[in-house]
């Protein structure tokens, strides 16, 4: 197929903005990954861009043996693995129902969940109905809130609605449940929708900062976001109380191993399940 002139200078104007969007978004964490490693003589001068000043590691093996730290980052592996997990059965086993053409009152009920986000309660009322629940300072109210997201049932409800009936029809045929269709039919074959919602949960759940702030008071339930904000705004303050060894590091080099070390996990598994995303996406796109 032979391109047109505009065409291509279409797709290099394409490529300049991913470019730049690329740098745009490069730029600084390579600058905090390289104030992490430098020395700390160079990062008091401000003489790091994003390439190291010598080599210091003392911040990574004081953040990675620090208790507190260890401490918040199981509460997000908790949190984030729990929470995917309890959020993908949940969503889709709310999708599924309303995938289907013979449910009665489909098209209301997918308006009620539309609905939810566009417009919801307030934060107070909200903050009154967990107290309610007895759930403020407790783990689960990191996860409970947000067991069901409308936008990921609508990728799921849609994912599902391509399946043909004929399947689930003939597993009627044979005897299946409604639940037995759904687990042994519908859920392996929506396994690139089910990844794509994976993603985005996990992700939203590892950088959940506002229920903590708002929710959790005691600091033994810091969530890594929690806890990076506390070093991020008064480190030299607030940590030295928990280890004395912190008087002889740089804080803002204590900063920046912090925020790399907070990061690497969800660096490390989203390419993994990249190309799923992908698919998920497009697969997932409203059909009718």
């Amino acid at each position: 197929m032979i391109r047109t002139k505009g065409e291509r200078i279409f797709e290099i104007i394409n490529y300049i903005i991913l470019l730049l969007v690329v740098v745009i978004t490069l730029l600084p964490f390579l600058h905090v990954v390289a104030k992490s490693l430098s020395k700390e003589s160079a990062v008091m001068a401000g003489e790091v861009s994003i390439w190291p000043i010598g080599l210091n590691l003392r911040t990574y093996r004081y953040v990675i043996g620090n208790y507190a730290f260890l401490r918040s980052l199981y509460v997000s592996i908790f949190v984030t693995g729990i929470g995917t997990f309890l959020h993908v059965l949940v969503t889709s086993l709310v999708a599924y129902p309303l995938s289907r053409k013979y449910l009665i009152g489909r098209s209301f009920l997918t308006f009620i969940f539309i609905f939810t986000m566009l417009f919801s309660g307030g934060l107070i009322p909200t903050y009154l109905v967990i107290k309610s629940l007895k759930l403020i300072d407790n783990i689960w109210v990191l996860i409970l809130p947000g067991l069901v997201s409308s936008f990921n049932m609508i990728i799921l409800r849609n994912y599902f609605s391509t399946i043909p009936d004929s399947l689930e029809e003939s597993a009627k045929l044979d005897g299946c449940s409604n639940l037995g269709i759904f687990f042994r039919i519908i859920f392996p074959l929506s396994l690139p929708a089910i990844a794509t919602v994976c993603i985005y949960t996990a992700v939203g759940y590892w950088n959940s900062y506002f229920n903590a702030l708002i929710y959790i008071n005691n600091r033994n339930l810091y969530p890594l976001s929690l806890y990076l904000r506390m070093v991020i705004l008064d480190v030299s303050a607030q940590l030295v109380d928990l280890n004395p060894e912190l008087t002889n590091l740089n804080p803002e080099s204590v900063r920046s191993a912090t925020v790399v070390a907070a990061t690497l996990p969800i660096l490390i598994v989203y390419p993994l399940l990249q190309k799923y995303f992908i698919k998920g996406v497009i697969l997932g796109a409203v059909k009718e």
